[in-house]
């Protein structure tokens, strides 16, 4: 399998999903701005993408993916069939009870994550909350699902799959919100049309290579679930799960944090940063995501057939490709703030106020971009090797900075403080995390390959290159006046990306860089 080119899969389809993704934040950005009602949903739907990052795409897959590919590796199909249709079982069941607590509690939820909401806001919240909450099953089953499609070495439809999610919130807004009272109800709709088209989408895929989880409903009963629990794949996810959600789980109670002071900041700062978050997430999906699904299966593999030589291979490569790709992502990002937002989010209910609001929290952001594109390559490095405890204690301390660097941020940045802090702990997160892989000298979990410090100062002049066009370029736009021509902000921002990119490579390619040194197989 060629790993560039499944990266470039990946990343294609991801770029698919996030131009719509962009597109759904234009729409809902002039639509409903960023008040309270905005705050609302981004609140309520935060609970359950909170609980997705923590069970489903955090401790869940980190235990289920390597074990699975070493089943598959050592055992063959059947049993990785097998351990597919226990695990699926019990999966079902555990999110249909979790459901049902999440829209009864959502109260509870929503006091939790926003307690400085006033009273109207709260209620709409909580009413968004339990729309919305069942979202966390579907995504559950098509982290699942996606899980065992990586594992057989099938990477599009997982990487297409959240496309649809975007398009079921464009069209809830455009169709069911002039039709709804509260307007900002149609997006919970919305939502959950994505979450159940996302997972319809995956069931044939997974019928295709043969790995549908056999369930019917007359083999669903509590017979059946006790077998499947006890299971020994089961218990080996549920055995990885444990450590893996305590280091996920810290991540997330940071966010939960940040959540609660942002709510405490006044109206729009929720919205202002979960806008600012959406723009970070745009390269680091692109880059540390897509290579992070690239490698995993391939990590694991090489990591249950203690093939060293292999393992410090992909690492390696896997963290060039993102340094090429991260740090002049992470320029431009801090650059064009003001142009992106403005070209983006300006427009009808989306002011000049929220425009300086989130620009601030996009650079707060763009600081950290380097950070939250590596650690998805080391981290799974450590779960491949079936070690879960560094990263957890990592998490700890990445979770104790964070907040004591609320305490300098907040007061001194407002909501751009919070962002400040997060880019922070994400820097910290990968040195950490990389010092950990290199722990052991000889013995080392990773030895990087020769030749990094020539690689970084080619970097380093690239970037340079690239920072000094894009600083004086983007000054001679006003971007705030061309509020009139959409189309002419969007051209010159546009423009000035591509020569930007132009100008990184090339200079990259005088200083003696080349794609094919890239190329690698596995």
């Amino acid at each position: 399998m060629n790993l560039l080119k499944a990266a470039a899969t990946v990343s294609g389809f991801t770029m698919v999903s996030r131009i719509t993704g962009l597109l759904r934040d234009t729409l809902l950005a002039r639509t409903f701005g960023a008040g309270d009602a905005m705050d609302a949903f981004f609140v309520a739907f935060r609970i359950p993408n909170l609980l997705r990052r923590l069970f489903a795409e955090g401790a869940f897959s980190q235990a289920f993916v390597p074990l699975l590919g070493r089943i598959k590796s050592e055992q063959g199909d059947a049993a990785a069939l097998d351990a597919i249709d226990a695990i699926a079982l019990v999966l079902l069941w555990v999110l249909v009870a979790v459901s049902a607590i999440g829209v009864v509690g959502a109260p509870v939820l929503v006091y939790l994550l926003a307690s400085g909401q006033s009273a109207a806001t709260f209620d709409l919240t909580v009413l968004l909350t339990r729309v919305m909450f069942p979202y966390i099953a579907c995504m559950s089953l098509v982290a699942m699902a996606s899980g065992v499609l990586n594992t057989w070495r099938h990477f599009a439809v997982p990487a297409v799959t959240p496309v649809l999610l975007n398009v079921a919130m464009i069209g809830a807004c455009l169709l069911l919100a002039p039709r709804m009272t509260p307007p900002i109800l149609a997006l919970g709709v919305g939502v959950m049309l994505g979450g159940l088209a996302q997972l319809a989408v995956q069931l044939p895929a997974l019928a295709r290579v043969g790995a549908l989880p056999r369930l019917k409903l007359n083999a669903m009963g509590w017979r059946n679930f006790k077998a499947a629990w006890r299971h020994a794949s089961t218990r080996n996810v549920l055995g990885n799960m444990a450590p893996a959600l305590l280091g996920v789980g810290v991540a997330q109670i940071s966010l939960l944090i940040n959540t609660q002071i942002a709510s405490h900041l006044g109206s729009g700062a929720v919205s202002w940063l979960s806008y600012a978050d959406r723009l970070m997430e745009f390269p680091t999906a692109l880059l540390g995501v897509a290579l992070g699904t690239v490698l995993m299966p391939s990590l694991s593999k090489a990591a249950a057939s203690k093939d060293a030589v292999q393992f410090n291979a992909l690492l390696d490569w896997g963290l060039r490709l993102t340094c090429l790709l991260a740090l002049p992502a992470a320029a431009a990002l801090a650059l064009l703030a003001q142009p992106l937002v403005a070209v983006l989010y300006l427009g009808g209910q989306f002011g000049l106020n929220d425009v300086a609001m989130t620009q601030r929290a996009v650079a707060a952001y763009a600081l950290g971009l380097l950070g939250f594109s590596l650690v998805k390559i080391l981290a799974p490095a450590f779960y491949a090797q079936q070690n879960v405890r560094t990263p957890v204690k990592i998490a700890v301390a990445v979770l104790l900075v964070v907040q004591a660097a609320n305490w300098v941020c907040v007061p001194w940045l407002g909501h751009a403080g919070l962002a400040m802090s997060i880019s922070v702990g994400a820097l910290l997160n990968a040195g950490l995390l990389y010092a950990g892989l290199r722990r052991g000298g000889a013995a080392a979990l990773y030895q990087p390959a020769k030749g990094w410090f020539k690689f970084a100062a080619q970097l380093l002049v690239g970037v340079a290159a690239m920072a000094g066009f894009l600083w004086w370029a983007a000054p001679q736009f006003n971007w705030l006046a061309l509020q009139a021509q959409p189309w002419l902000r969007a051209g010159a921002l546009l423009g000035i990306c591509a020569a930007g990119a132009a100008t990184y490579f090339a200079v990259l390619l005088l200083c003696g860089v080349r794609v094919r040194d890239f190329l690698r197989r596995a």
